[in-house]
This record gives structure tokens, sequence and C-alpha cells, in this order.
């Protein structure tokens, strides 16, 4: 498996709508994914790049000093299960432990939901150290929000 290498990047819109399309399964909702693609205008971008093109990318939010939150994260198709994610996420990680964040936060659609795609997120986001906090109707009642996390240091006590 090759060793990929996440970096932090320029704000990468046009490779968003790219993988997006790849990916019909996770992201159906025409206006939600154009709220991922502007917010890849904006939002701080890591990529993973093969042969110069961006083939797995995420979004961060910095909500507060101590929480940094995965917007957004996607591989494209021809990638997925070949490590680009784990990348993605041990940089994201690494960068967050240098900058003295304490929480890493990210939302998802629900167990309660049955939707066989988000179960293999959710069990991603497991493997790579996320634990689920709280589900919720902040979606809708059709489209149960998750909001797992991934404590960076230890407990004060």
């Amino acid at each position: 498996m090759p060793q990929w290498i996440a970096q932090r990047s320029r704000p990468v819109p046009d490779d968003v709508r790219r993988i997006i399309a790849t990916l019909p399964e996770w992201f159906g909702l025409p206006d939600a994914n154009q709220e991922y693609i502007d917010a890849a205008e904006t939002k701080e971008t890591w990529t993973v790049r093969a042969d110069g093109a961006v083939i797995g990318v995420a979004l961060i939010d910095r909500h507060f000093e101590h929480v940094a939150e995965v917007h957004f994260m996607a591989v494209d198709r021809e990638y997925l299960g070949c490590g680009v994610g784990t990348a993605l996420m041990a940089a994201i990680e690494a960068d967050a432990r240098e900058r003295g964040v304490a929480l890493l936060e990210v939302k998802t659609l629900g167990a309660s939901h049955p939707d066989k795609g988000y179960a293999k997120t959710r069990r991603f986001y497991e493997k790579v150290g996320f634990l689920p906090l709280e589900e919720t109707d902040l979606w809708g009642e059709d489209n149960p929000c998750l909001f797992m996390v991934k404590p960076l240091v230890a407990s004060a006590r």
C-alpha cells in the first residue's frame, strides 16, 4: 500500500466538487453538496495527492482554541480503503496536538439510520479513535446527526 502524505493546502473547491461526484451514495443532496463546495473556498484545507491530483480532502473548523472539527472529508472512490482517509486524519491530529487542541470532533449520520455507507463511515472514525458522543435531530428527524469526538490530551484528573 502506498505511503500517503497529507498536507495543509490552498482551497480546492473544484476538487471537492469532483470527489463528491464520485460518491453519490454519500453525497446525494445537491444543496448540501454545494455547501461543502462553498465551504472549500474558505475553510482550512488538508489534501492527499497522487500524481499531482487531489484524491482526498478534509475541511477543518476551529470553533475554539481547544477544539478542531472535521467539517468535511472525502476520498475519491478509486482510492477508498487505501489509507488516504487515515493519512488525512493522522496529519490533522498531529497538527491539532502541536496547536494544543484537546478535542477533535466530527458529525456524521447516526446509527439509528439504516444507511450502510454511513455505517462504514462510523467504523472508519471509530478505527482512528473517535468515540460516539450523542445522536441528535440537528439535521431533522430523518437524518440523525451523530457527534463523535476524539480526546487528544489526558484528563486533568
